[in-house]
């Protein structure tokens, strides 16, 4: 089992609190490290995979204007998508990931390897952009979603 979604789910457990998870390039990656820990029943609410932009806002509720203005790799993005799958869920956190896994770029101006983790609490939403200028696929979605995983235990701890 992965660690820190096993201290993730620990936390949640003593809080009491839920979790919910909106993924693009991690692929349902999250929500799997979340679930592959005993107990994880009990705060883990919803996992969506959007991965194209129409299921973004259309399911997650993530502003066309967003995604036309920004792009789906975006910090604008993420945090839109962490916000409304907490919402979409009634959740007490909303975790997002969207990026480039690889092995190639956009073909419009981003490289593979880059990605944005957001996590919102209805008070706040928080957002870490990640740059590992890997063309390894595998690695960049683990990467990510340990980052994301990160990013909850700090805003649970804070």
């Amino acid at each position: 089992m992965n660690k820190v979604a096993e201290k993730a789910v620990e936390l949640l457990l003593k809080s009491g609190k839920t979790v919910a998870c909106a993924e693009s390039c991690t692929g349902g990656l999250i929500a799997k490290l979340i679930t592959d820990i005993p107990g994880s029943s009990e705060v883990f609410h919803l996992g969506e995979v959007t991965y194209s932009n129409d299921i973004k806002s259309r399911i997650l509720g993530v502003d066309t204007v967003t995604l036309d203005k920004y792009g789906a790799v975006s910090e604008q993005t993420a945090v839109e998508m962490a916000q409304n799958v907490r919402k979409l869920a009634g959740a007490d956190y909303g975790i997002s990931s969207t990026g480039i896994s690889g092995p190639d770029g956009d073909g419009i101006c981003n490289e593979a390897g880059l990605s944005f983790t957001a996590v919102s609490t209805g008070e706040k939403t928080v957002c870490r952009k990640l740059e590992t200028h890997s063309s390894d696929r595998d690695f960049n979605r683990n990467h990510t979603a340990e980052n994301a995983l990160s990013l909850l235990i700090e805003i649970i701890e804070d």
